[in-house]
């Protein structure tokens, strides 16, 4: 994180969004001057409608593979 700071302070990036940090939780007064930054908690994608969208998903890959088809998602 600390290249990342350095880097938007310095111009050499444009802008950079984090949700996950080497120590949590963070302490703000670290990134206060940093510009272009925004952070947000790990858990920043929840909404009824992205937990729905999750267990759709979930279920549908566990069908496919039961079924003998390969996952949409494969980890390799």
């Amino acid at each position: 994180m600390d290249a990342v700071c350095d880097a938007l302070r310095d111009g050499r990036l444009g802008g950079a969004a984090l949700d996950v940090f080497e120590t949590e939780p963070l302490d703000a007064a670290t990134i206060a001057d940093v510009p272009r930054l925004v952070t947000t908690p790990h858990v920043a994608y929840y909404s009824e409608e992205s937990l729905a969208e999750l267990r759709r998903k979930a279920a549908t890959q566990v069908v496919k593979v039961l079924t003998g088809h390969a996952p949409d998602y494969a980890v390799v």
